[in-house]
């Protein structure tokens, strides 16, 4: 396998990590937090919201939105390091 091949390799098995990982955390947020464990979390107010309800209807979303910039800064710098970026 030559360098350019290993590099690519690598390039994209860290690619998936971090998807991987923020998909997890996505999933966990909305299925985890908004479903799963509402009941526990309805025990706690945000903004006299109960904690639960929030997650189902808002947070989830919110978090959404921060792991994509999340994942657009890691990609930047993952670009950075294998030479890809398009700058």
């Amino acid at each position: 396998m030559s360098v350019q091949n290993t590099r690519r390799v690598a390039y994209w098995k860290r690619n998936l990590k971090y998807l991987s990982i923020l998909l997890c955390i996505w999933f966990f947020v909305s299925f985890g937090c908004g479903i799963l464990f509402a009941e526990q979390l309805n025990n706690f107010k945000l903004g006299g919201i109960p904690l639960g309800f929030w997650f189902a209807q808002q947070g989830s979303i919110y978090s959404f939105v921060i792991l994509i910039f999340v994942y657009v800064r890691l990609m930047n710098r993952l670009d950075m390091e294998f030479n890809v970026n398009e700058d």
